[in-house]
């Protein structure tokens, strides 16, 4: 029986190609943005389950309770070593803390080899806590020890050359030489952990004053720390008893510091604590998959009824040979399955030529994983889903076709399904479309707006480059001066950070003038020279610029902080001084600059003060002018390498740099635009198959028309009309849902784009057109045919 049917079913799929091929290449598209869809998705899923006791993993987070409350994925350096020794919670604690773009050099027979790795430098029990497998081990060493490191399968190849890397050593940054003492199994992708070298923590602890001595003054943004709970603990107990922690360490000093146990498994999702994913975008994209196999169903329900009234008679021989309902239901299904298993298939072949293209665009590697067993598993589900879904409405209107209409082919539009249900189905279809076209200006409008507003700063023609470790004041100065000769450099500022890059954070408590408590807010710290602000072209709007002293006794301060002081005047700023980072800073305000982004629009602007300190310095910036960079570059390349001989010189230009923070929703914008185009293209597709059936059911009245003196607008308006009422519905249903979701994605930013009821006329517009052009092509065509051909069609 299921053999025959199946048969049956191919052979009546092959009489009508046409509308087969219009369901196949919708079904197809369909299929292949939901598998695209469910690889990004399960691949973000993955993060981080594989390890054992991922349900007992927990990253310790601070939340700064000031004015507003603050989030930070870091605790104070001695959190680790109070929570490990004063309570009996956790069966591991490990702090981690991670650098990128270092140097390493390893001694080859005639020369050194130099390379630039990011690193991580990890308490012991570090990998008690994560599963990353130890292939190779010197069993007499440990990380307890100062300079010895771990390092993953892939990097001691790309480094050595070769696996059996046991003992030997490499100089890390020209300071220290650090002896390989394991080889770990490549790291998965789906880990937050991102490095392949990991140093013992003593090492970094023997020039970071501030690491060594287990500080509670202040926190590190490249600082993590991990706990593995006991089995029986209850992590908001825990929570609730780590202010006397806090209380212990932190004696005298307002306690605006709130600990947390972030589980794992929330790590890559939670913006608040600056997760790589954010789960809500997830959320979307697999919101955007079901809409586009949703329309691609649609038009394989809308074109099957609408073929109902060509289907009549032999569904009225059927019922006359003895055929069952239930038996004509299958019987439809089974032409569903075939359908839908060619589109599968043609939708994977596709996938697989997208999925090159696609991983760039996600930023993933998805190469290999499209016949991975839950793929398959996902595939074959959808498979099912679908042909039941879009096969069953049409299978039941067929099969209740009584034999005495069918054989006579007088079924009205109720037998057929009726006019309501197809037009129900369209109206979705263009609410959908709708709704992405008008999601998909807001979200490029906004990039544009957060891409090239006024951040405050200059960001154009600027390389930023990362300083040695050990640098003192007269080698940064001899720099500068030989750099500042190039042609095309105007101005060089040694720095701990750019004025808009959130990484290398210090946020520090702030006590102002004569107050006798701390603020309730923190301030951000821009360590940097005398020459920082007119690098980054900062307006100075009240005051001087600070001097350079070998200690900070000045600072400059943005116009926010009299605001969150309560000041009526910036100018009430000026030589009254600071207490930060617990009273170790005291300086004198000495100038005010214009407020700058110093995060991405998401965020506010926060306080910032800028002050000089040799020590902290991590980036050189450099600004140019003229039309000739490439030589500006080359000579700036040149002083480099006779200054630092043996640093690899490397350089970012400072707008990419900004563009970087927006990487998530360029991502967005990217995938908004290809859906759109899809969803739009499968309505089209659906519709041209619909006017297509329409057409030819009506040839010989269009014939009439013609005869009687229609004119061809006239016919094109007899068709349009009702599709145009249709689009006009569904804007009514789409253009308030996306107002309602648009508005809620538009309040995740500090500083956005206005929502402008031009960008809901805009889309409306272009779908109206694109339906226009749809409907008129194919209409012309037959309001232009003989019509007398057209008179004697049956």
């Amino acid at each position: 029986m299921l053999k025959n049917n199946l048969k049956i079913a191919w052979r009546n799929l092959l009489k009508r190609k046409g509308f087969s091929l219009i369901n196949i290449l919708g079904l197809t598209i369909g299929f292949a943005c939901s598998v695209l869809v469910f690889l990004f998705v399960s691949h973000h899923l993955k993060y981080d389950n594989f390890h054992e006791n991922a349900d007992r993993i927990y990253r310790v987070v601070t939340e700064q309770h000031r004015e507003e409350i603050y989030y930070t994925a870091s605790v104070p350096p001695g959190f680790a070593e109070a929570f490990r020794n004063d309570y009996d919670f956790a069966e591991r604690v490990a702090n981690l803390v991670s650098w990128e773009e270092q140097q390493l050099t390893i001694s080859r027979t005639d020369e050194k080899e130099k390379f630039v790795v990011d690193i991580a430098f990890s308490e012991p029990d570090f990998f008690e806590i994560m599963n990353f497998p130890l292939l190779y081990k010197n069993s007499g060493r440990n990380l307890m020890e100062p300079n010895v490191a771990y390092i993953t399968q892939s990097e001691a190849k790309r480094i050595f050359g070769t696996e059996d890397v046991i003992d030997r050593t490499f100089v890390f940054n020209n300071l220290e030489t650090v002896q390989v003492i394991g080889v770990l199994e490549d790291l998965p992708v789906t880990t937050l952990i991102n490095t392949d070298i990991f140093l013992s923590y003593k090492t970094v602890e023997a020039y970071n004053s501030f690491l060594a001595e287990g500080s509670w003054h202040g926190l590190m943004s490249s600082l993590q720390c991990f706990t593995l709970l006991r089995p029986d603990q209850d992590p908001q107990q825990i929570e609730s008893v780590l202010p006397e922690l806090v209380q212990k360490h932190r004696a005298g000093v307002k306690n605006v510091h709130h600990y947390k146990l972030q589980p794992l498994a929330d790590v890559h999702f939670n913006p608040d604590y600056a997760g790589s994913m954010n789960a809500e975008l997830l959320w979307i994209f697999s919101i955007i998959g079901v809409f586009i196999i949703a329309v691609a169903c649609i038009n394989f329900i809308n074109i099957s009824t609408a073929q109902a009234f060509v289907r009549s008679k032999e569904i009225g021989v059927r019922k006359v040979l003895g055929g069952q309902k239930k038996s004509l239901f299958w019987q439809f299904i089974s032409e569903t399955f075939i359908l839908s298993l060619v589109s599968l298939i043609f939708g994977l072949l596709l996938a697989m030529l997208l999925l090159p293209e696609m991983s760039t665009l996600f930023d993933i590697d998805l190469s290999g994983n499209l016949f991975r067993f839950e793929v398959i598993g996902f595939s074959l589900l959808l498979l099912i889903l679908v042909s039941f879904l879009a096969g069953s409405y049409p299978g039941i209107i067929l099969a209740r076709v009584t034999p005495v209409l069918g054989l006579k082919g007088k079924l009205t539009q109720k037998d057929a399904g009726g006019q309501l249900t197809r037009k129900a189905l369209v109206t979705i279809q263009f609410a959908i479309s709708i709704v992405l076209l008008i999601a998909t200006i807001v979200i490029g409008k906004q990039l544009d707006y957060a891409v090239n507003a006024d951040l405050g700063f200059d960001k154009e023609a600027i390389v930023m480059m990362t300083l040695p470790e050990e640098l003192d004041q007269l080698a940064l100065d001899g720099l500068k001066e030989r750099m500042s000769e190039v042609p095309g450099v105007t101005h060089i500022s040694a720095c701990l950070s750019s004025p808009g890059a959130a990484e290398n954070s210090w946020g520090t408590g702030i006590q102002y003038h004569n107050r006798p408590e701390r603020e309730e807010f923190s301030i951000q710290a821009k360590m940097a020279d005398q020459d920082y602000i007119k690098t980054f072209g900062l307006e100075v709007v009240a005051g001087r610029n600070f001097k350079t002293t070998d200690s900070i006794q000045e600072v400059v301060v943005n116009e926010i902080l009299a605001q969150k002081l309560g000041l009526e005047s910036i100018d009430e700023l000026l030589g009254k001084r600071l207490k930060l980072s617990g009273g170790h800073i005291q300086a004198e305000v000495v100038g005010v600059v214009a407020n700058f982004h110093d995060q991405n629009f998401h965020e506010a602007i926060r306080p910032v003060f800028i002050a000089p300190r040799v020590d902290a310095y991590s980036e050189l910036a450099v600004k140019m002018q003229g039309s000739n960079i490439k030589t500006t570059l080359s000579g700036i390349a040149d002083h480099w390498k006779q200054t630092f001989p043996d640093y690899i010189h490397e350089f970012h230009f400072m707008d990419e740099r900004v563009a970087e923070q927006y990487e998530s929703e360029q991502r967005l914008l990217s995938l908004s635009k290809l859906f759109s185009i899809i969803a739009i293209s499968i309505c089209c597709l659906g519709l041209y198959g619909m006017l297509t059936f329409f057409v030819s059911q009506k040839t010989k009245e269009i014939g009439i028309r013609k005869v009687l003196g229609g004119s061809v607008f006239h016919i094109l308006n007899l068709f349009t009309n009702g599709f145009l009422k249709l689009l006009g519905i569904a804007s009514l249903i789409a253009c308030p849902l996306a107002w309602y979701f648009m508005r809620n994605w538009l309040e995740g930013y500090q500083f956005r784009t206005e929502l402008n009821w031009w960008i809901f006329a805009l889309s409306l517009v272009a779908i109206m057109l694109i339906t226009m052009v749809t409907i008129t092509y194919k209409i012309y065509k037959a309001a232009r045919a003989n019509p007398i051909k057209s008179i004697r069609t049956e």
